[in-house]
């Protein structure tokens, strides 16, 4: 097989009909980190004063303590590593960063073989650029006719922690790829495992571009890193180009008594609690392939890395329900007891690998609550007091969650049974405490069988294992094979789920029809055919029968497909496309989905109106609202012309950029439905991003 195509798990399709995200664009296809990468990193601890004895150290730590044997194998080697002089990076003959022997005597290849032997992998850094030393000494670019100054633009720099003096590469020059080149091949020999690219934004797409090229050239499995604070609206960009993308600033502090702030406290609550409204924007975007970084895990030392022992578990009960990287910031060679216990707690490592990034459903005050569906069907819920002083009760309903009835709840952290519960679920919980849960619901979603449906130009066929039922579907390799479900539906938004499996590295596209509504989208290699994976999509049901139909568009046909799941869902209606009276639709914060949202003129009743569909009954509705004034922004929130919610109020989210969900419940009729949000001061409503209903 080809190593370097991803089997990206989860496909989110748009739909006619049913506004929603844009679905995210295909992962990086170089068939590495399908599951979010686990070990650790310097920067937190180590700080600036990384050397060969201390990440030795912290290796040695990552096996003794068990980590390692829980899925904690990256051993990261963050900046500072560099020899710096008066004029930044001191370069080696070729113009690359130097490694200062100080520090590291053996030389990097050394410490990776020793990380490598204790059956670990290893990580560097880098950032984007050309030092200016290498620019001033006119330094040869290796295995080229080529110098430093023929690809170096010395009128601009770029973004760099350390020595600083970094030059812009001038990518039309084809000296500033092999620069590149051979500086991911210098990597590659010494071993590195997984790169970090450090000071990406907007500004530096080409230098990402080049490095994925230099990368993947290298012939070496290198997982890709981009860091940090990066821009939401090239979102889809980093997800083609890279592995993980931080998606805000360090989750440090920097408020500890040595230089810079380093030592403890490594962060504090408010810098954990600020990734809940960034993982709520980002969450589309991550899936097998490339995930959301939400930078360090701080577990491991107890209080003194800043939190508190509920607070550090609702920061890695987090960090495993948004599918983050888990790379530890602490000390390993101090781990506690109770954080050792938190970290190797098989059943949170299992809700982080479950590969899903999860979305939030109540987001209210301190209260807010996340889930996620996993392959199997089951629900993983967390409800949080995201507060810091007094306890506080959260509490969700089934429906909200994605279902209806009654489910079998075991508490995660514990792994204590729960009983059966009806209807929804409700925990009294301490200031930053958090309720982690499995909902196994006791009346399984749908699930329609491939080998029990309509088959044109395919077989049903046993010979690959991990198929549900008694078989799978084998497609013929011809244009139009397909495979045709019958399905029930209660109407409104469902989600579909089709398991397939694609043992080649060609991609084997389908058209997905339902109900005369046709959508093309990709299903990628999956790495074997005894590997499955999901492709999920939001489409509106019929009450009654539907027919789902996956055609093959290409002559390889299409992958083997198992099953197909049907679940309730939640439905997105973009603010852009609703009914606008005196507001306009802008893009100039970021953050928003879709492709803008709306701002509301400041005057008294200007509104935004939707025009939404309902199944009869009660329906939970999440406005998305940015207010970066210091002022509440009332509205007045309208059903079909009555308001449901008089003055709701829209409170300040720290700046226009900061995006919040205000929820509630409403009651809708079956069919259309208008809801109407109107400013009720002269400042007008906040701005808009969209609504859901749940």
């Amino acid at each position: 097989m080809n190593r370097w195509r991803a089997a990206v798990a989860v496909l989110v399709l748009g739909a006619a009909g049913l506004a929603g995200p844009a679905a995210p664009a295909a992962a990086s296809d170089n068939g590495l980190s399908i599951r979010p990468p686990m070990g650790w990193s310097s920067w937190s601890f180590v700080r600036r004063w990384p050397d060969e004895t201390k990440m030795k150290a912290q290796a040695d730590a990552l096996v003794s303590s068990g980590l390692a044997a829980k899925g904690y194998v990256y051993v990261n080697l963050d900046d500072f590593y560099q020899k710096c002089d008066a004029n930044g990076f001191v370069v080696d003959s070729f113009g690359r960063w130097a490694v200062d022997a100080a520090k590291f005597p053996s030389g990097i290849k050394a410490l990776a073989d020793y990380v490598h032997a204790k059956g670990l992998k290893f990580g560097f850094y880098v950032t984007p650029g050309i030092a200016k030393n290498a620019v001033t000494a006119n330094k040869p670019i290796e295995g080229t006719s080529y110098h430093a100054q023929d690809i170096a633009d010395t009128t601009q720099t770029h973004k760099n922690y350390n020595c600083k003096n970094m030059y812009r590469l001038k990518y039309s020059h084809p000296g500033a790829q092999a620069f590149i080149d051979s500086w991911a091949n210098q990597m590659a020999s010494w071993g590195v495992d997984y790169l970090k690219i450090d000071g990406v934004d907007a500004t530096t797409v080409a230098d990402v571009e080049a490095w994925d090229r230099a990368l993947r050239q290298t012939g070496r499995p290198i997982t890709f890193a981009l860091s940090n604070n990066l821009p939401i609206a090239q979102a889809t960009t980093w997800k083609r180009l890279a592995n993980s993308w931080r998606t805000q600033g360090d989750v440090e502090c920097y408020c500890g008594p040595g230089p810079n702030g380093s030592g403890f406290p490594l962060t504090d609550w408010a810098h954990v609690v600020s990734r809940f409204n960034s993982a709520a924007s980002w969450q589309p975007y991550a899936g097998p392939g490339g995930w959301n970084d939400y930078d360090s895990l701080q577990v491991g030392n107890g209080d003194q890395v800043g939190l508190t022992a509920d607070q550090r578990r609702s920061h890695m009960t987090h960090w495993a329900m948004i599918a983050g990287p888990l790379l530890l910031g602490t000390d390993l060679t101090a781990l506690t007891a109770t954080d050792l216990a938190m970290l190797t707690n098989d059943r949170l490592i299992a809700v982080d690998q479950d590969g899903v990034a999860a979305q939030r459903v109540v987001n209210s005050g301190v209260n807010q609550v996340w889930r996620k569906r996993e392959a199997n069907g089951d629900y993983i819920v967390a409800l949080y007091n995201t507060g810091t002083s007094g306890s506080s009760t959260v509490s969700v309903t089934w429906s909200q969650v994605g279902f209806t009835g009654s489910a079998d709840v075991t508490n995660l952290w514990s792994g204590a049974s729960e009983g059966t519960v009806a209807t929804s679920y409700a925990a009294t919980l301490r200031p930053g405490e958090t309720r982690l849960i499995r909902a196994r619901p006791t009346s399984a979603a749908p699930r329609y069988e491939a080998e029990d449906a309509s088959i044109s130009q395919g077989a049903v066929e046993s010979n690959h294992a991990g198929y549900s039922g008694t078989g799978f579907v084998n497609y013929d390799n011809v244009t139009g094979s397909y495979v045709e479900f019958t399905v029930q539906g209660t109407g409104g938004p469902a989600t579909l789920t089709i398991r397939y499996a694609n043992g080649t590295t060609a991609d084997r596209p389908m058209t997905v029809t339902l109900n005369g509504v046709t959508l093309t989208r990709d299903f990628p290699g999956t790495g074997s055919w005894d590997t499955w994976a999901n492709a999920t999509f939001t489409l509106p049901l019929a009450t009654g029968a539907n027919i789902v139909r996956a055609t093959a568009t290409t002559s390889n046909g299409g992958p083997n497909v198992d099953y197909l799941d049907i679940a309730p869902s939640s439905a997105d209606y973009q603010a852009e496309d609703a009914t606008i009276f005196q507001g306009a639709v802008e893009s100039n914060h970021i953050g928003y989905t879709g492709t803008g949202f709306v701002n509301n003129d400041n005057v008294t009743g200007s509104y935004v109106e939707f025009t939404v569909q309902g199944t009869g009954g009660p329906a939970t509705l999440t406005v998305r609202y940015a207010n970066g004034t210091t002022a509440d922004r009332p509205m007045d929130i309208a059903v079909n012309g009555t308001v449901v919610s008089a003055g709701r109020s829209f409170g300040p989210t720290a700046n226009w950029d900061a995006w919040a969900d205000s929820a509630l419940t409403v009651t809708l009729n079956a069919g259309p439905n208008t809801i109407r949000l109107t400013g009720v001061t002269a400042n007008g409503g906040p701005n808009l991003d969209r609504i859901t209903l749940t």
